[in-house]
C-alpha cells in the first residue's frame, strides 16, 4: 500500500494529465481550445499594437532593413 502512495504521490499529475488529454483528444474539444487562445493572443497583439504604435514602426522597419 506504501507503494501504491508512493507512486501516485509521484506520478498522479502525470496520470491525471495522460486522461485528460485522451479525452481531449477524443472529443475533439482541443480544436475549441485552441481557437480561444488564438482569440486571446491575437487580442492581446492588438491591444499592444494599437497602444506601442512608435515602437511596432520601429521594430518592424528595423526588420525589414536586416533583410
Amino acid at each position: 500500500m506504501d507503494d501504491f502512495k508512493k507512486f501516485m504521490s509521484e506520478y498522479g499529475g502525470m496520470i491525471i494529465g495522460i486522461i485528460i488529454a485522451i479525452l481531449l483528444l477524443l472529443t475533439k474539444f482541443y480544436v475549441l481550445i485552441i481557437g480561444i487562445i488564438l482569440i486571446a493572443v491575437c487580442g492581446y497583439a492588438g491591444h499592444y499594437f494599437q497602444h506601442n504604435k512608435d515602437i511596432v514602426k520601429e521594430k518592424l522597419r528595423n526588420l525589414i532593413d536586416k533583410l
